[in-house]
């Protein structure tokens, strides 16, 4: 077996197979740990699946999450999730999940690309970097945001987005505790929390006309700080090199076709950042197309089965999306963060994986 791809989505679907006696080898872009675009936030159901391949995410450092905040000026209102979740760096998850897969079996080739495959009756050719060719009986593609060639996903109504990342050390991240604050800015949406080893992950889309009139990313999170000024403490000291950032963010997309392989994690469906089921969505992808295999299931039938599942979910989460980016929406949502907090939790829930983990 070939799994393309070694974040969580790859690393699930090796763990499963490796443990249940396949030979499997796992094809990593990345030469060691690294830090990717994303929220970095653990929900309830990323936890239990977590748990379930063998990763203590609180061993890892994860800070637990119970609220999410809704910055006014000022003042921050919070409502109670409804559920568990907490904080953690995709370099110490990933890092940890690929430990696992090694663990159980998995054979970890990093450093090298997938770049496209070919399938037959006798199973798939996968191309790497450099014209190296291997073959398999079955293929895991699990390239999360980076596609293979010639299987390029749309767009999507919220293409113009830009994804943007990166830690703080601030002097005192206690202020963040137990919450993770939801941010709205001019033509897009930012979330902010703590992850381990007192940092703070700021992750943040915003749009190509607003990032350009702003002057870039810095000038973006100055109009963070000017509207919340209590921010100003959390995003002074700034950690990574530079900002990491995304575009064209497929939100919103479903795969529905299989094309001979399994697709999983954001390859299979991408929903949008402020849910924070993403990383569930990886995981539970990963180790349902491992089950998948295992059973004797076809890849269509596999594949149809996970965009049944996932489709509602999705599809109400891109919604929110497009709403999420307009000023009045935004004050809507502050307004109704601090009146009616039952509605901001069942906005939870409804973006959820539909799946009982």
């Amino acid at each position: 077996m070939i799994v393309a791809g070694g974040g969580p989505a790859g690393a699930a679907a090796a763990i499963g197979l490796a443990a249940a006696g396949c030979r499997v080898v796992v094809v990593e872009r990345s030469t060691g740990p690294e830090d990717k675009v994303c929220g970095e936030f653990l929900s309830g159901e990323t936890m239990t699946l977590a748990a379930r391949l063998g990763v203590d995410v609180a061993g890892l450092g994860a800070r637990p999450i119970g609220r999410v905040g809704v910055p006014g000026g000022a003042a921050v209102r919070s409502v109670a999730l409804p559920f568990a979740a907490a904080g953690l760096s995709r370099r110490r998850l990933d890092e940890a999940l690929l430990a696992r897969a090694a663990a159980a079996g998995a054979e970890i080739l990093r450093g090298g690309a997938v770049r496209g495959f070919a399938v037959d009756a006798d199973g798939a050719t996968v191309t790497l970097d450099g014209g190296r060719v291997l073959a398999a009986r079955r293929l895991v593609v699990a390239t999360g945001k980076h596609d293979l060639r010639d299987h390029h996903r749309p767009q999507g109504p919220q293409g113009d987005l830009v994804g943007f990342k990166m830690h703080y050390a601030p002097a005192d991240p206690s202020a963040l505790d137990g919450r993770v604050d939801l941010l709205g800015l001019p033509g897009g949406y930012a979330g902010l929390q703590r992850i381990e080893d007192g940092l703070v992950n700021l992750c943040l889309l915003v749009g190509r006309d607003r990032l350009a009139a702003a002057g870039g990313f810095d000038g973006v999170v100055a109009d963070l700080v000017r509207r919340t000024p209590a921010l100003a403490g959390l995003l002074a000291r700034p950690v990574l090199p530079r900002p990491l950032a995304i575009a064209r963010l497929p939100y919103g997309f479903v795969r529905r076709r299989a094309d001979g392989v399994r697709w999983v994690g954001d390859q299979a469906a991408v929903i949008p950042s402020f849910t924070g089921d993403g990383m569930a969505i990886a995981l539970w992808t990963g180790t349902e197309a491992a089950a998948s295999i295992l059973a004797g299931e076809t890849t269509d039938a596999f594949q149809a089965r996970v965009a049944a599942t996932l489709a509602g979910q999705v599809g109400r989460a891109a919604a929110v999306s497009r709403l999420m980016v307009r000023p009045w929406f935004q004050t809507l949502a502050a307004t109704a963060a601090a009146r009616l907090p039952g509605l901001a939790r069942a906005l939870a829930r409804t973006t959820r994986l539909p799946v009982a983990v």
